[in-house]
């Protein structure tokens, strides 16, 4: 029951990441703007600091946020111009 409160707590940020994510997306002009490859690799050595700070495995956030990265360009590219 701990794990099933805390999926739909996830649910609920992703559902709020995938509106903000939606509102970016508006602003993008051409879809070159979709894939940043250095904000990426900011965010993903971010989440590693903090990881290891809150000894959390960070091999595990990683392939979280990679996959999770990956998802959202995935929507963007999906959603670009379908507005």
């Amino acid at each position: 029951k701990k794990l099933d409160s805390l999926d739909n707590k996830f649910l609920q940020l992703i559902r709020k990441r995938s509106f903000l994510v939606s509102k970016i997306l508006k602003e993008k002009k051409f879809k070159n703007q979709i894939i940043d490859k250095k904000r990426i690799k900011v965010i993903l050595n971010k989440i590693k600091k903090k990881s290891i700070r809150m000894k959390i495995d960070p091999k595990i956030t990683n392939r979280i946020w990679v996959s999770m990265i990956r998802a959202y360009i995935d929507y963007e590219f999906r959603n670009f111009r379908k507005r």
